[in-house]
């Protein structure tokens, strides 16, 4: 599973995850959220998930909302 900060998000149910080491940001969509609602997600949150890659570039697939990792 890949982890990674929500940089971008939007209130049509889409945003985008920066993934450390990654050169491109993750796409996600709220049909994709697992036990979290896409209205309590803001930008700054953690969120695991499995990143496929797509004809459009990386997509995020099962994600989940998680506590930011201990520094």
């Amino acid at each position: 599973m890949d982890k990674g900060i929500i940089k971008r998000i939007n209130e049509r149910g889409f945003g985008f995850v920066s993934v450390e080491g990654a050169s491109q940001d993750v796409f996600f969509h709220a049909k994709e959220l697992q036990g979290s609602i896409f209205e309590d997600l803001r930008e700054g949150d953690w969120l695991e998930f499995e990143a496929v890659q797509t004809d459009k570039g990386p997509q995020a697939r099962n994600v989940r909302k998680i506590e930011a990792p201990a520094a």
